[in-house]
């Protein structure tokens, strides 16, 4: 349920756009713009990253938090701000109230990840923690701001935060000659709307025309089902890695923007997340969280189609370090190059020596064993052997469960 009014529900202008990058010089970083060449070579076309990873508080949340909290009155900064995230809006928020010198009040979800927690805290805001999603802090910070007048600030869905969001489009342009296609997440919808707004303002202005492209998590999808209906709608998600885009509802006014702006919205598995980490790991050297990575995905997983030099927003860089372990792990798997087995032996010396001798002729380098005589489905007989081994993608995988099995082994796989 949006708690926009509205009257609110006006769309920022080219104008507004320009006054928001006026208000927010000096206080935000202009992040920088790499080319990657292994996407550029993958997709084409040159592919930029708009590193927004390494933006103050680690996200381009303090755009719009900034902007929409510089447009109060005395009278509603006195009054105290209130918001509801899972990370990266109540940090914006709460660096943002710090050096407005406004009160900050948070309400984050039970399992925010410490960082993003610590951090909010760090900033000086009142911290609560309540609820399994960000659902429940929603309707708290809502209920919190009616009970003591605090003024409510959304994370996506008023104007003045999309005019905040909408600065990074006016970079991009500024940034890229001759930009083609901006490839964007979409959580709630605040970001792209205030990108395509701008940046169509602009390229409009200049003669040309610019795509658009979003990008939503599978498990969590809710702009492709409220396009085909014409209006937001409320959708059932499982969890995802990319918690950060996890909204089970468009926002009004960023879903009236989208729905005319953005010329395209595609969704990327949780593998292909995991997988556009690692990549941005090992390939760009950068540590992005998985909302901020789904553009990424969405090119690795060829479903951007681009005639021009292309950009997509690294969104955040807010992960929990032990997140990242087990992404990069999962990312591995997605990509061939680790995999888990489980093989029965029989209970008889020698067998172990003699996988280890194949996995060796096979190249494969083993990481991880347990040899044991307990498991269900085992005959008295027989012992299971449990490797985890490193690959070195597809092929690699395929050729060394091959060689076990010519060589009479059952090896099974293990879905983590």
């Amino acid at each position: 349920m949006s708690t926009t009014p509205s009257s609110a529900l006006h769309r920022p202008t080219l104008a507004d756009f320009e006054d928001a990058a006026a208000t927010l010089e000096g206080v935000i970083s202009h992040t920088p713009v790499d080319e990657s060449q292994h996407l550029s070579d993958l997709l084409g076309v040159p592919v930029h990253l708009k590193l927004e990873n390494l933006q103050r508080t680690g996200s381009f949340k303090i755009r719009g938090a900034t902007y929409r909290l510089s447009r109060l009155t005395p009278e509603e900064r006195d009054r105290g701000v209130v918001a509801a995230s899972a990370g990266n809006h109540a940090q914006g928020v709460a660096l943002a109230a710090k050096a407005l010198g406004i009160p900050a009040t948070i309400f984050m979800p039970l399992g925010v990840p410490v960082p993003k927690l610590l951090a909010t805290r760090g900033y000086g805001a009142d911290v609560v923690l309540e609820g399994a999603t960000v659902e429940t802090p929603l309707r708290l910070a809502a209920e919190f701001a009616e009970r003591t007048g605090a003024v409510f600030i959304h994370p996506f869905d008023h104007p003045d935060v999309i005019a905040g969001q909408g600065t990074l489009g006016l970079e991009l342009m500024d940034e890229v000659p001759g930009l083609d296609t901006i490839v964007l997440g979409i959580g709630g919808g605040g970001l792209i709307a205030g990108v395509a707004a701008a940046a169509k303002a602009r390229a409009a202005a200049e003669g040309r025309s610019i795509r658009i492209i979003g990008v939503q998590a599978e498990n969590s999808a809710a702009y492709p089902p409220s396009l085909t209906a014409g209006h937001p709608l409320d959708v059932a998600t499982l969890p995802t890695i990319a918690d950060g885009i996890a909204v089970a509802r468009p926002g009004d006014l960023p879903f009236e923007i989208i729905r005319d702006l953005v010329d395209e919205v595609v969704t990327v598995t949780e593998d292909d997340i995991a997988r556009a980490l690692l990549v941005l790991l090992e390939r760009a050297k950068q540590v992005v969280e998985p909302a901020g990575a789904v553009g990424v995905a969405a090119i690795l997983a060829g479903k951007v189609a681009a005639t021009g030099p292309t950009v997509t927003v690294l969104s955040g860089g807010n992960i929990d370090p032990l997140l990242l372990q087990r992404v990069v792990a999962h990312g591995l798997a997605a990509s061939g190059r680790y995999m888990t087995l489980r093989i029965p032996l029989p209970d008889r010396p020698g067998q172990l020596a003699r996988v280890s001798d194949l996995l060796a002729i096979a190249g494969a380098n083993v990481i991880e064993v347990l040899h044991t005589r307990h498991g269900q489905g085992l005959q008295i007989s027989e012992v299971i052997l449990q490797l985890s081994v490193e690959t070195r993608g597809e092929e690699h995988r395929a050729h060394v469960i091959s060689v076990l099995e010519e060589a009479g082994f059952a090896p099974t796989v293990v879905v983590d």
